[in-house]
């Protein structure tokens, strides 16, 4: 399957409809995580989707993470609409997809107007039903009609870091071009710290690059801004990397935090971007307490040998440990915790906030710096509390 989506036709360019009055055309405005889905589709990232997923593929994603043609897909990636927008809609429709603004971004061919169980499908995809959840809080203040059907677009909207905005094509040649052949994907929404350093070069070791692919679309609002993290990772990489085994590129796609299925979903649009390998780390696509720290190792066994077409390496929880005075896993550190030197997200985020020190051991003073910067100008200008 692999080496097929190399060659793979994408839906990238389309003819404006010959319709006399574009403004009576059937017009369906998109919010921003279905905007960044239209063109994951479009470029190729989210192979072989071709669309938003009819009911039947929805159906068969949601209950056994495979599409009705028996190829593997985690999460639904889907387009829903008010209902009296539903109402006026059917089958066979051609739509034009609008953005908050009301410029046209895409095309669609309407085949599937259904009403999802959207509790349901919170409980398949999260595993929870509890709208403190992100992903369910989303998901049940969505529309409720959802619509299914192939698209087109026109061109890429206009983003930022547009020297790292490589299409899955473009990394694919890129890998070519060095002569990889194996290639281990890393996804991140977080800034890097030092146990990032320590997985992905231990998984360099046994490959020929990296591919460090950082989510730069929608996430949750408390979440570092994409610039600043772009900022730490060029950073780390220009100082403690060989750039010639590493391609830092950034990929638009919205975070759901569905945890386990979502570590697959990353899995896969990596394997698109020409990854032959995975890193998998503890609590991979999660927040909160919602997954256990390893079931986004087990989820992977779910599905036969090879039918991913990318290689998952499951990467536990690393630390730097006093005594071993190196970071390393507690696979490898026979030393009691108290050894152990290792700050929870939310712990760095505190000591940034409050001017506390953040060890070296925990992440480079360069990163340190650029985060505090942002922490600091974030305090400015919120002005005086009252």
């Amino acid at each position: 399957m692999h080496s097929k989506l190399t060659n793979l036709e994408l839906p990238w360019k389309w003819e404006t409809p010959d319709i006399p009055d574009l403004s009576k055309a059937i017009h369906i405005v998109v919010d921003e995580r279905a905007m960044a889905d239209l063109y994951q589709i479009a470029i190729g990232a989210y192979a072989p989707l071709r669309g938003f997923l009819d009911e039947d593929d929805y159906l068969a994603v949601c209950s056994t993470m495979h599409l009705s043609s028996g190829e593997p897909w985690p999460v639904p990636i889907t387009l829903a609409v008010d209902e009296d927008t539903a109402l006026g809609l059917q089958a066979g429709d051609d739509a034009l997809l609008v953005d908050s603004h009301g410029m046209i971004r895409g095309q669609m061919t309407i085949t599937s107007i259904y009403r999802p169980n959207r509790l349901q499908e919170a409980e398949w995809v999260y595993r929870t039903t509890n709208p403190a959840h992100p992903g369910v809080h989303y998901l049940l203040n969505r529309s409720p009609v959802y619509l299914g059907g192939p698209v087109q677009i026109d061109r890429l909207p206009n983003l930022t870091f547009d020297n790292l905005l490589w299409r899955p094509d473009q990394v694919r040649r890129a890998i070519k071009d060095r002569g990889w052949q194996h290639v281990v994907g890393f996804q991140t929404r977080n800034p890097i710290h030092r146990a990032h350093e320590y997985i992905q070069k231990s998984a360099l070791e046994t490959m020929d690059g990296l591919l460090i692919h950082p989510l730069i679309g929608p996430t949750k609002g408390d979440d570092v801004p994409a610039h600043v993290r772009i900022a730490t990772y060029k950073q780390v990489i220009r100082h403690w990397y060989r750039e010639d085994r590493v391609i830092l590129a950034a990929y638009t796609g919205a975070m759901r935090y569905a945890g386990p299925r979502e570590a697959v979903l990353h899995a896969l649009v990596r394997r698109n971007y020409g990854c032959t390998h995975f890193i998998v780390g503890r609590d991979h696509g999660g927040v909160g307490h919602f997954y256990g720290p390893y079931d986004a190792h087990k989820i992977f066994h779910e599905f036969d040998p090879g039918e991913l077409g990318i290689t998952p390496l499951f990467f536990e929880d690393a630390f730097f440990c006093r005594q071993c005075q190196t970071m390393t896993t507690a696979k490898g550190c026979p030393h009691p915790e108290n050894s152990w030197i290792r700050l929870s997200g939310s712990a760095v985020r505190q000591r940034l906030q409050t001017g506390k020190v953040i060890p070296g051991e925990i992440m480079r003073p360069e990163v340190v710096q650029i985060l505090r910067t942002y922490y600091e100008e974030l305090k400015n200008n919120q002005g005086p509390t009252s």
